[in-house]
């Protein structure tokens, strides 16, 4: 994994280190070494943390859980051709480009849309 020091915290440098996850820092001004999970943070950024207001951990769970579901789901992305991220999934399941155990697997999570009432 590769993140900036934004994102760490002795908790998450010690559940990397219990569950064998090499961590690398980006070198600082230099973006582009881990450019995926740069855009990531700017369209989370620009597209939601300075969009909402939150007032409390539950509420921004759920307005999360929202954002998330329509990142995944509803917007397509230009670099995935125009597809949302779950179409293009499925898409490289089904012709067979990439393997299952290359992606990373889709799982449920209390906060996900699914267990909201919205």
């Amino acid at each position: 994994m590769c993140y900036g020091t934004e994102f760490t915290s002795r908790a998450i440098l010690k559940w990397a280190s219990e569950n064998r996850v090499e961590w690398h820092y980006i070198d600082p001004g230099k973006p582009q070494q881990n450019a995926f999970i740069e855009s990531f943070k700017g369209s989370l950024r620009d597209e939601f943390l300075n969009e909402e207001l939150f007032g409390s951990l539950a509420d921004a769970r759920r307005k999360l859980a929202v954002w998330r579901y329509d990142y995944n789901n509803v917007r397509p992305h230009s670099s995935l051709g125009n597809r949302t991220p779950a179409q293009a999934r499925r898409a490289f399941l089904h012709d067979g480009s990439v393997t299952p155990d290359a992606l990373v697997p889709v799982e449920q999570h209390q906060y996900q849309t699914g267990r909201l009432s919205l």
